[in-house]
C-alpha cells in the first residue's frame, strides 16, 4: 500500500510521461492484461489513456486492471491511469517514507 507521500512523487513522474498504453473497446482482455504485466514489469509505473469507446467507468477500468496485475493505482486523472507495481528484483525509483 502506498502512502500519500509516496502517490505524490510518483504523480510527479508520471506527469512527465506520455500515455503509451490504450485501453478501448474491447477493455480489459487477457492479451491487455498480458501487455500490462511486462509493461510494468520494465518500467513499474505506467500511464493508460482510456479511449471513449470504452464503456466500463475509468474507477472500475483502474480497480479491475489492479487487482489482477497487484498494482497500485497511483491516480485516475481525465481519461488516464497511472498504475505501478515495484520490481521484485531491481526497482528503479527510490520511494519516499
Amino acid at each position: 500500500m502506498l502512502t500519500a507521500k509516496q502517490k505524490a512523487f510518483l504523480r510527479g513522474i508520471a506527469h512527465k510521461e506520455a500515455s503509451v498504453h490504450q485501453l478501448g473497446k474491447n477493455e480489459i482482455s487477457p492479451e491487455a492484461l498480458d501487455v500490462f504485466a511486462k509493461a510494468l514489469l520494465a518500467h513499474e509505473l505506467i500511464k493508460i489513456h482510456v479511449l471513449k469507446a470504452a464503456e466500463t467507468p475509468i474507477r472500475e477500468l483502474a480497480l479491475d486492471l489492479a487487482g489482477p496485475l497487484k498494482a497500485e493505482v497511483v491516480q485516475i486523472i481525465g481519461k488516464s491511469i497511472v498504475l505501478y507495481k515495484a520490481n521484485p528484483k531491481e526497482s528503479k525509483f527510490k520511494l519516499p517514507a
